[in-house]
């Protein structure tokens, strides 16, 4: 019984090691999603960009869209994980 019960917490720590280091975005010019390893953890792991190609300002799109576009650059721009 205590072997189950190990197995499941080291198998339930995996899951939360890998949600914090690694995360899936969504390419802005072609749409596919790719797999990456976060440089820092963070809860969230789907990142996508709200601007996409346009020419969009960050000043004109909501609170939400900013912070999901400042997530962006951070992790995937920054970081030049896009080929």
């Amino acid at each position: 019984m205590k072997r189950k019960t190990g197995i499941i917490i080291l198998f339930l720590g995996l899951l939360v090691i890998m949600k914090f280091w690694i995360g899936i975005y969504t390419h802005d010019e072609f749409g596919s999603k790719r797999i990456f390893v976060k440089h820092r953890p963070i809860w969230k792991t789907h990142f996508y960009s709200p601007r996409g190609m346009s020419d969009l300002k960050l000043s004109e799109m909501t609170i939400e869209k900013q912070n999901e576009q400042i997530l962006f650059d951070e992790f995937v721009i920054e970081n030049q994980i896009i080929e």
